[in-house]
């Protein structure tokens, strides 16, 4: 008889490491002693570069900052989408959970910070 159950992912967790990337990606804020390094990279849109270093940096601090999240917009508890408001502009961010840098396929354990690679990019809706 084979084990064929299907890996369940800690969303609690899973969401608690996309918050500390989030900020560290953001906000440059560390990671706590005790914590794990999460790895992974901050990129951005072409609109969103278009908007000027001014507008980019102020949605880096609002991501950044950006605390609550609903089962509206975080259905799986991931805390790996949101929307803030920007110079009267909205920007989304997502963070996509890879297994590895090369960004080949998505992590089968997300919980596991060292068997996943986070990509944080932030959009307009209509980069979508």
């Amino acid at each position: 008889m084979t084990d064929t159950a299907e890996y369940v992912a800690d969303a609690a967790t899973v969401a608690a490491h996309n918050d500390a990337f989030r900020r560290n990606a953001c906000l440059a804020i560390p990671f706590g002693v005790g914590e794990p390094v999460l790895m992974g990279q901050l990129v951005a849109t072409r609109a969103v570069h278009a908007k000027g270093a001014p507008f980019l940096q102020a949605s880096l601090e609002a991501i950044g900052r950006l605390t609550e999240f609903s089962e509206g917009n975080d259905p799986d508890g991931y805390h790996d989408f949101g929307a803030v408001e920007v110079m009267g502009e909205t920007v989304w961010f997502k963070i996509d959970l890879f297994d590895g840098a090369d960004l080949q396929y998505g992590s089968e354990a997300p919980d596991v910070p060292a068997r996943t690679y986070r990509v944080l990019t932030v959009l307009f809706p209509s980069d979508w």
